[in-house]
């Protein structure tokens, strides 16, 4: 969020949408949390709605993500669904920025081709967790579990998607 915050510190940001980032939702929970602890005017998108949103909001000029792995031809590894909001914002002329830590940056793996994609279980899109809301309305937080499918229903769940270096606008590290 380093970027989020100095344009927020500078006055130039109006509002942050962010994603849910399914299927674990760390959107929905972490991001969530940091941007209200930071006072960051902020909306929660869902991940399939992203382009009905750039089009409903032409103001919208740039989509920020991070990467777990940079190849040295500038492809990158990052949450799945993040090679679908690269696709959108070029098709909405948007920008598409990663930020990521040089740590991040690998130039022994040539190209997004070489990564290794890991495939979870399919119980994590299946089943849900989270806190019971009247819970949470009352201060406190009992988890559960929640079938979202039909018992049998099977399901795809790569973990990351790689993004062509042609789809990204610029990458930002710490160093710039």
């Amino acid at each position: 969020l380093g970027i989020v915050r100095s344009l927020h510190a500078q006055g130039s940001l109006d509002r942050v949408y962010f994603t849910e980032t399914r299927p674990y939702n760390q959107g929905a929970r972490l991001t969530a949390f940091e941007l209200l602890t930071e006072e960051i005017p902020a909306q929660l998108v869902c991940d399939s709605a992203v382009s009905a949103l750039l089009r409903s909001d032409p103001m919208i000029r740039a989509i920020i993500v991070g990467a777990d792995r940079v190849a040295a031809n500038g492809d990158t590894a990052n949450k799945i669904g993040t090679y679908q909001l690269a696709i959108t914002a070029r098709y909405h002329g948007c920008q598409f920025i990663v930020a990521a830590p040089t740590t991040s940056v690998d130039l022994h793996t040539k190209s997004g081709a070489d990564i290794v994609i890991e495939e979870r279980d399919e119980a994590e899109i299946l089943v849900q967790t989270g806190f019971e809301r009247q819970g949470v309305l009352e201060g406190r937080l009992k988890r559960v579990e929640v079938q979202v499918a039909p018992v049998g229903t099977r399901a795809w769940n790569p973990s990351f998607d790689v993004t062509p270096a042609e789809l990204i606008s610029a990458i930002v590290t710490e160093r710039g």
